[in-house]
């Protein structure tokens, strides 16, 4: 382990790395870094505090970059050190880009690189830093936001033995589900979604309408040279998940409109506000690898596009609202982003393949003695709530908070208070 400390006020951050196989299989083979960062109150510099290793949302997204002592880390802080695993693939761990993956001479060499950053391997990754930070029976805690839940998930399922305890917030996944129903389903809530946002802002029908009657009818280029079609405008419903997205989606369209030389056209400041709306390209193992965190042993072979045919709600047409999409994966984006083009081919190998190993053990879950708290978001876009639900009726010992007080992102929007109340229940406090 290599260690570089910095400080800012309130925090001490430690800078760890790690080098892990590629293929667990294969521990002799291909190795790449693995980046975690030591997070600990100035106060407790000295002290022996328990382990606490987050697991963020994603899949395809670097763990938080600290800016002070807030939210859910304050609260983690006053009784554990926190490390803020950057998954394989994000971050200073080995990054997986367009640019990284350019190295390899075919598409069939990019998927069978990328099929090793499920979350298996993001669990095996996590044990081979346990084992040598805190020793063979050393033990930590785990926090899981989203995603992250459901790489917890696999965690007691592959190696309870090196958990202490488990908190999730919003991520316990769809353990006995098909990418299919998970898609239905989401795309039911989706639908809901759509109607209330339009219910509380009417005025944005038109404007949504005249924004794609716009690109239909022109071609509109976004600032960094992709053209931003009608479907790739409805992708900013992604948004609608968060607390704060219809807000942000409201008020984005409010200004989508100028005058300029020729008449009426979209502003550039609405372009740049769309570009940086999604992440696909900078972080395109959301995009590549999105379906397959529901592919156990079956391929997906874009579920979320054959399944949207069942739903002609976001068919634009003349007499509906225009409704957006959500946390969909597309096989058309990869004709247009511009850095998802050069994976379109990996991409297809990974919808096709149809030996994935199962990501979770229903029995083994069952089993678990690790003591578990997690919070179902009631109204959650991402997570289907009655799947959620059905995962925790296998998960031993369980305790479990529904709320409808927060969308997905109550981590983030009130971590201090959701972490708390969390930790009240895995302790017996509730």
């Amino acid at each position: 382990m290599n260690h570089l400390t910095h400080r800012i006020p309130g925090l001490v951050l430690t800078d760890h790395r790690f080098t892990v196989p590629l293929d667990y299989a294969r521990p002799d083979g291909e190795t790449i870094s693995i980046f975690a960062r030591e997070v600990v109150a100035p106060a407790h510099l000295d002290a022996e505090l328990p382990y606490l290793i987050f697991f963020q949302g994603g899949p395809g997204f670097a763990s938080p970059r600290p800016l002070a002592s807030t939210g859910w880390l304050q609260r983690a802080l006053r009784q554990y050190r926190v490390i803020l695993l950057d998954q394989r693939g994000t971050g200073l761990s080995t990054p997986v880009t367009h640019q990284t993956l350019a190295r390899f001479q075919t598409p069939q060499q990019q998927a069978d690189y990328l099929r090793h950053f499920r979350a298996d391997n993001i669990v095996r990754d996590a044990e081979h830093i346990r084992r040598q930070w805190l020793g063979e029976a050393g033990q930590w805690s785990l926090l899981g936001q989203s995603y992250g839940g459901f790489c917890i998930t696999t965690y007691l399922s592959l190696a309870p033995a090196g958990v202490r305890e488990a908190i999730i917030t919003g991520g316990l996944p769809p353990v006995t589900r098909t990418a299919d129903e998970v898609y239905r389903a989401t795309y039911q809530t989706l639908i809901r979604k759509n109607q209330l946002y339009y219910q509380r802002y009417p005025d944005d029908i038109q404007r949504v309408r005249a924004i794609v009657d716009y690109l239909q009818s022109h071609e509109v280029i976004l600032p960094q040279g992709d053209r931003l079609t009608p479907r790739r405008f409805q992708q900013l419903g992604l948004r609608f998940g968060a607390s704060s997205g219809f807000e942000e989606t409201h008020y984005l369209l409010e200004e989508a409109f100028v005058d300029g030389v020729n008449g009426r056209e979209l502003a550039y400041k609405f372009l740049c506000e769309v570009e940086r709306a999604s992440d696909f390209q900078t972080n395109p193992i959301f995009a590549i690898l999105h379906e397959s965190i529901y592919a156990q042993g079956q391929p997906t072979r874009w579920a979320a596009e054959r399944v949207r045919a069942e739903y002609p709600a976001f068919d634009i047409t003349p007499d509906q609202p225009i409704y957006f999409t959500g946390e969909m994966i597309y096989p058309w984006m990869f004709d247009e982003y511009r850095h998802l083009q050069p994976l379109k081919a990996a991409a297809e190998h990974l919808a096709d393949r149809a030996d994935w190993p199962p990501l979770y053990d229903v029995t083994a879950l069952q089993r678990v003695t690790v003591p578990v708290a997690a919070t179902i978001y009631y109204n959650d876009m991402y997570v289907e709530r009655t799947f959620a639900e059905e995962t925790a009726r296998l998960i031993s010992g369980i305790r479990l908070w529904i709320t409808d007080e927060y969308e997905h992102n109550g981590l983030r929007a009130d971590g201090e208070r959701v972490l708390d109340r969390l930790l009240g229940l895995l302790h017996g406090e509730f």
